[in-house]
């Protein structure tokens, strides 16, 4: 079943997009002043949304805010190019990540189960395509570069391995004393180095807001003095990123940009519904569970009131929209007030606010809490869960003592970077990237090949 160990931190995050007719009940944008003294705000009048969303556009109108990342003014690529005729730097960008190898491998790698439990459960590629979805939906209402937000969305999770965060603790515990592992330092790796697609570099040659969005994926990763921040007191900043970092400065001690924000809080937005709706269609808990949350009774209610009796499947589903669609339209509100309030000229005064410019309501924080305290004991630490994560670690922990052991045991081409590698560190970083690019099926794959037989997951 699922080999997530945990949600994500909760300073990163399906969806119906906006417009499906719930109301969030939180205050209203237009009382906040959004589009007064921030240049060219949104318009007002009978265009503009209504209710909590009252001062934004309509659906559709676009706009560009003052505090928006500009294209036209990007800070570059560590590889300087010409520009594109027909797309922006950040089009660009996500045009790269969809077609690298990387992206391919989601399809196959594990979100929460495994493929062989159900077609129609979430993997990380349909996870990462969700939160695409809800960064375009937020960066929009807000006047963002949607083009960003989208590119980072659709770039956040590539540097997760096989069976999701189980195959990150086994790699994470053979690398010690080696760096660790880190699935956001291991995607900057991927996107600067380890992808070898071009004919002039290694990597993806991403932009500098898409690789500073990319690493502050859960906020900033230094304090302004220098050290590290909370979330990396322990085991430090990954040293993938700090060494990047000396060669091409992303100002890791900053926030990223709104746009950035928009995407790490869409991660966020996007595995709370659908980790509920997979849940339920696993049989994990019950609709009847969910009322111990009282988000999750209101919403349930409602549709009782509604649409009395509606058949199951179809109950999931529209609990899975409206959560969705309240925590989105609460984003855009609680942002939108934020925004107003600090009246930010440009997308550096976003990075120096000092605090997240893109975030839930203290209300709607709160929910999210009691949301992922909800899915940790029903659903990451479930008795069938825990099974099928203990058998998916063992396969990963086989590959790597095998091939640690034995290089040659890998193809050629990494056989041969691991054999000439001029340190042991450098030596078994070969083998863990090889480990950590595989799909879940190609692990178990080599599993079989290497020792005759493999866990059944199941």
């Amino acid at each position: 079943m699922t080999l997530q160990s945990q949600p994500h931190a909760p300073a990163s995050g399906q969806g119906s997009g906006l417009g499906s007719g719930q109301n969030s009940g939180l205050g209203s944008v237009q009382s906040s002043g959004l589009g007064s003294g921030l240049g060219s705000g949104p318009p007002s009048g009978p265009e503009a949304g209504s209710g909590p969303l009252a001062g934004l556009p309509q659906p559709g109108r676009p706009w560009r805010a003052p505090y928006a990342v500009d294209p036209a003014a990007s800070r570059g690529r560590a590889l300087a190019e010409p520009d594109s005729p027909t797309r922006t730097p950040f089009q660009r960008d996500r045009d790269r990540i969809i077609h690298s190898t990387a992206f391919r491998r989601l399809a196959h790698k594990s979100q929460v189960f495994v493929p062989h439990e159900g077609d129609h459960y979430r993997t990380r590629l349909t996870h990462t395509i969700e939160v695409g979805q809800i960064a375009r939906a937020i960066s929009r209402a807000l006047g963002l570069d949607d083009d960003l937000a989208e590119a980072l969305a659709l770039a956040h999770d590539l540097g997760h391995t096989c069976f999701g965060h189980t195959g990150e603790e086994i790699l994470d515990a053979a690398m010690q004393g080696h760096g660790g592992f880190d699935h956001n330092a291991q995607g900057l790796r991927i996107v600067t180095a380890l992808e070898r697609r071009y004919a002039d570099y290694d990597g993806l040659n991403l932009s500098w807001e898409t690789l500073e969005g990319l690493v502050k994926h859960n906020g900033p990763l230094l304090t302004p003095e220098g050290a590290p921040a909370p979330r990396h007191a322990r085991a430090g900043v990954p040293a993938p990123i700090l060494n990047f970092d000396a060669a091409f400065p992303l100002g890791l001690s900053s926030w990223s940009s709104a746009e950035a924000q928009s995407a790490a809080i869409a991660d966020d937005i996007a595995y709370n519904a659908h980790d509920i709706d997979d849940g339920l269609r696993a049989g994990l808990f019950t609709v009847e569970d969910l009322r111990e949350v009282d988000f999750l009774r209101d919403v349930v209610d409602e549709i009782a009131a509604w649409r009395p009796g509606l058949e199951r499947a179809r109950l999931i589903h529209e609990i899975s929209r409206r959560v969705i669609t309240r925590l989105i339209e609460d984003v855009i509100a609680e942002s939108a007030r934020r925004l107003a309030q600090g009246a930010p000229a440009s997308a550096d005064a976003v990075r120096a606010a000092g605090k997240a410019s893109v975030w839930f309501s203290a209300p709607m924080e709160a929910v999210d809490k009691a949301l992922k305290a909800f899915l940790f004991p029903r659903m990451y630490r479930h008795p069938k869960v825990m099974k099928v994560r203990g058998e998916a670690g063992e396969v990963v922990r086989i590959l790597f003592e095998r091939f640690a052991a034995d290089p040659a045991l890998m193809p050629a081409e990494w056989a041969g970077m691991a054999n000439g590698a001029d340190s042991e560190s450098r030596r078994l970083r070969h083998v863990c990237d090889y480990i950590a690019g595989m799909t879940d099926r190609y692990a178990v794959a080599e599993c079989v090949r290497l020792t005759g037989s493999a866990p059944s997951l199941r």
